[in-house]
């Protein structure tokens, strides 16, 4: 039986006092790569911040990596997140210090303690990430696209059971753009990470075809076709 990474009933998104999006019903499992498409202002950044435990789940069911979205609190929220990795479009990199020393910074935060397990974790992320040359360097010293290989490589590090993807592909050449993709379904393929990734890049779908989820109108459509879009 498949195993359920994120699972909302019923849940109504709120983005302050106002409920963005109303009856969500979804389900995405292990290993699944999942697209959430939307118009600006549609609810996508609210549904993943609420996955994310940025945004408080008020009404219906939801939990994610085994978490209750109605029972976080401040307690909780760092555990939860442990099990998460997020993507953002502007990277989000501490630029004062190298490749190595922001994922070091990232496991130290995340409650890692031996230096030598950390080293090691480090160079098989980055490996991963096509960046095991990179780690010396400095953010500011990598192109647009080894910064997002580095965002991920950090979003990897705890090998979560869920990467939230924010417009990860925004920035980028559509070359680099198709590495990044490849990336993140090698990813989900080979760590059985789920992935939930929001975009407005109708291209790179059409390239990397997979489950499309759909914000519109207060509501969440599944596998939505995007020729309408």
């Amino acid at each position: 039986m498949p195993e359920a990474i994120v699972e909302l009933r019923n849940a109504h998104i709120y983005q302050g006092d106002s409920v963005v999006l109303s009856d969500v019903n979804i389900t995405v499992n292990r290993g699944e790569f999942v697209y959430l498409v939307g118009k600006t202002g549609t609810g996508k950044s609210s549904l993943l911040k609420t996955m994310y435990g940025d945004l408080d789940l008020m009404e219906g069911e939801g939990t994610v990596v085994g978490y209750n979205l109605r029972q976080l609190n401040w307690k909780i929220i760092p555990f939860l997140r442990r099990n998460l990795g997020v993507v953002f479009q502007d990277f989000q990199l501490l630029t004062d210090r190298s490749v190595n020393n922001n994922l070091k910074f990232v496991l130290k935060a995340t409650g890692w303690k031996d230096d030598k397990l950390m080293d090691e974790k480090i160079a098989d992320v980055l490996d991963k990430v096509g960046l095991k040359t990179k780690g010396f360097k400095m953010p500011f010293e990598l192109s647009g696209g080894e910064q997002q290989r580095m965002d991920i490589a950090r979003a990897i590090l705890n090998s979560p059971k869920l990467i939230l993807a924010d417009e990860p592909t925004g920035n980028l050449d559509p070359e680099t753009s198709d590495e990044i993709m490849k990336l993140l379904f090698s990813i989900s393929r080979d760590y059985g990470t789920a992935v939930i990734m929001a975009t407005h890049d109708y291209m790179v779908i059409q390239k990397f075809p997979a489950r499309t989820i759909k914000t519109e109108r207060g509501k969440v459509y599944d596998n939505a076709s995007i020729a309408t879009s």
